[in-house]
């Protein structure tokens, strides 16, 4: 999922495949998605603003983040193969209907993850 929205920000921001784009610029905005600002984010209330298939997509990004976090970190942590069939199914829905979600719409995703929120 992480590679998912890096690739959507780097796309929607810089321009997708076969766009007169910035190798250079196109990897920078890849990189530029922070694990923990993304999460934050899409723990934030002001995701509320976002369609639903975002907000899909946030949440699901914030459990897998956790899960993943207790899988690298605690060694004690224990996942049954079908918790584990069903968060990879959870995250091939929320994917496929992010892509699907309005460009306007995750193009405002891409600049709520990635940069400062100056109010």
């Amino acid at each position: 999922m992480f590679h998912c929205l890096a690739g959507s920000c780097a796309d929607l921001i810089v321009g997708g495949a076969g766009a007169s784009r910035s190798k250079h610029a196109w990897r920078q905005t890849y990189r530029a998605l922070d694990h923990r600002t993304a999460r934050k984010r899409c723990e934030s209330q002001d995701i509320r603003q976002f369609p639903v298939e975002i907000r899909d997509f946030a949440n699901v990004f914030v459990d897998l983040q956790k899960k993943r976090h207790r899988a690298d970190y605690d060694p004690y942590a224990v996942f049954s193969k079908l918790e584990v069939v069903q968060g990879i199914q959870e995250a091939e829905k929320v994917i496929r209907d992010f892509v699907r979600a309005p460009r306007k719409d995750r193009r405002a995703f891409a600049v709520y993850v990635l940069l400062d929120i100056r109010r």
